[in-house]
Parts: structure tokens; C-alpha cells; sequence
């Protein structure tokens, strides 16, 4: 079985920060879907949204089908909107990795700062993904969007300061497994 931790919400929700904080407290790898789609954008090209959102489903299997190569035990953080996919699909995939516990962490911030966090980034981004005024669109998905609500759960308003030690308590009470600096040893 490998331990799988959802970081989940929305783009400019704080994911990326809350996976990194995870992945240094507990050695684990983050497995991003931007980060595997924008070497998909390198080698195939960049196209329209629908194109992207392909780009971004096989991103996702990709990182599944990994996971499922990994020697048991290993976990992995998977940093995505995982609700951009069908709940059975998602379902599907942490089966065929063997996925297990799964944990989501739901990360989540006022519409207005995801859509600032936004419009402040994109033009570092790869150009691949939307410009800058797609930040009007997920300000509005923002305000709608919830969690998978399948898994035990953790919540995080990442428009607040994250209480890294917090987390390591409730990442160690839902995985039944210590997490803290003794939990090598």
C-alpha cells in the first residue's frame, strides 16, 4: 500500500505551499500535475483550454500509474484540483496505485486572494497555462468549490499563517503513524 495525501483546491489556493511544507516535515515526494503537464506543454506544444485539460487528465494517470510502481510503504503528496476529474475516475486510479490511507488536504482561501494570488503569478508561469485574466473565472470557481469530502480530511486556510506543527498532529492522528522529527527512528 502506499500512503497517498490529496493536497486539493483550487489553482492560487496555496496547494503548492502546503505540499512543499508536508513533503520537508515528512520526506515525501510531491507529485504535482502542473509540474508533469508543463514538460507535456515542452515536448507537445501549447493549444486551447480543452487541449490543456487533456494535457491535464493524462498529467493526473501519470501520476498514478508512478505511484503505482513505487516500492510498497512509499507514500507521495499529489498536489492537483482533483476535482477537475469525476469522483470515480480519481477513485479508479488511487485503486490501481494501491493507495492506502489516502488523507485529503483541503486547501482553500477567500476568492479575491486566490484570484490576486492568481493575476500576481501568471506571468511567471509556463505559458501554457491561462493568463492573467483567468483570474476573474476562478475567483468565481473559488467561491463554489469544496473538497473531495471522500477521505478523512484536513482544512486549510492558507490565506492565514499554516501551523506547521498542527499539521504534522493531525497528518500523524488520520495516518496512524508519528510524523515528528522522532519518527525515523
Amino acid at each position: 500500500m502506499h500512503p497517498i495525501l490529496l493536497v486539493n483546491g483550487v489553482p492560487a489556493s496555496g496547494k503548492s505551499s502546503v505540499a512543499t511544507v508536508i513533503a520537508r516535515r515528512l520526506a515525501l515526494p510531491i507529485l504535482a500535475v502542473d509540474t508533469i503537464k508543463e514538460v507535456f506543454f515542452d515536448h507537445l506544444g501549447i493549444g486551447d483550454r480543452d487541449y490543456s485539460r487533456k494535457l491535464g487528465r493524462a498529467s493526473y494517470q501519470a501520476i498514478f500509474t508512478t505511484i503505482a510502481a513505487f516500492p510498497d510503504g512509499l507514500g507521495a503528496i499529489v498536489d492537483a484540483w482533483h476535482k477537475f476529474v469525476p469522483l470515480d475516475l480519481l477513485e479508479d486510479h488511487l485503486i490501481r496505485a494501491n493507495a492506502g490511507p489516502v488523507v485529503e488536504i483541503w486547501c482553500h482561501a477567500p476568492p479575491e486572494v486566490c484570484a490576486a494570488r492568481y493575476r500576481a503569478r501568471a506571468d511567471h508561469r509556463h505559458p501554457g497555462h491561462p493568463p492573467a485574466s483567468y483570474a476573474a473565472e476562478l475567483a468565481e470557481l473559488a467561491a463554489r468549490a469544496t473538497p473531495v469530502g471522500r477521505w478523512p480530511m484536513i482544512d486549510i486556510d492558507t490565506s492565514r499563517p499554516l501551523d506547521e506543527g498542527e499539521l504534522m498532529l493531525q497528518l500523524e492522528d488520520l495516518l496512524g503513524r508519528r510524523t515528528g522529527p522522532s519518527a525515523k527512528s
